[in-house]
């Protein structure tokens, strides 16, 4: 005869078995692609440098046509000045001044035919050429700059 089963055995068989835990599983690195619209350090100061050079070349153009207009208007003067100047000193001293005028109207047209790039490429031209003339002109034009400063200073200060 066959031997019941007991409660204990029973419970034990309707157990589901344990199982072993489950090993990690490697897995397969992504390749990461860059992207596309990330920007060197380099590119970024290529893209800066191209627009501080546009910038400044916009504002050497208003500063050149500022400058012909300023020159164009001072030739007005000096030949108005040159009639004067007939009439009270004498004409002899009057062609001086209308000879300055022409030298300064010729001036003005040169810089509107010219443009920025130009003037830059002749300036340096000439300083290479003429250097003691250049640092001569850049020392008088500092001098001139800075008795213009203290005079400036000297009237607010009374």
């Amino acid at each position: 005869m066959a031997k019941a089963p007991t409660p204990t055995a029973n419970a034990e068989a309707a157990k589901p078995a344990a199982k072993a835990p489950a090993r990690p599983r490697a897995v397969k690195p992504k390749k990461i692609e860059p992207e596309a619209k990330v920007e060197t350090l380099k590119d970024q100061a290529t893209t800066f440098a191209k627009s501080a050079g546009d910038k400044a070349r916009d504002y050497a153009n208003t500063g050149k046509d500022k400058a012909t207009d300023a020159l164009a208007g001072l030739s007005g003067f000096v030949d108005d000045l040159a009639k004067t100047v007939d009439e009270k000193i004498g004409p002899q001293y009057g062609d001086y001044a209308r000879k300055a005028a022409g030298a300064v109207s010729g001036v003005a047209d040169a810089l509107k035919g010219k443009e920025v790039d130009d003037l830059v490429a002749d300036t340096r031209k000439f300083i290479r050429e003429k250097p003691a003339v250049a640092i001569g002109a850049a020392a008088a034009v500092g001098f001139v700059l800075m008795r213009l400063m203290k005079a400036g200073s000297s009237d607010k200060d009374a």
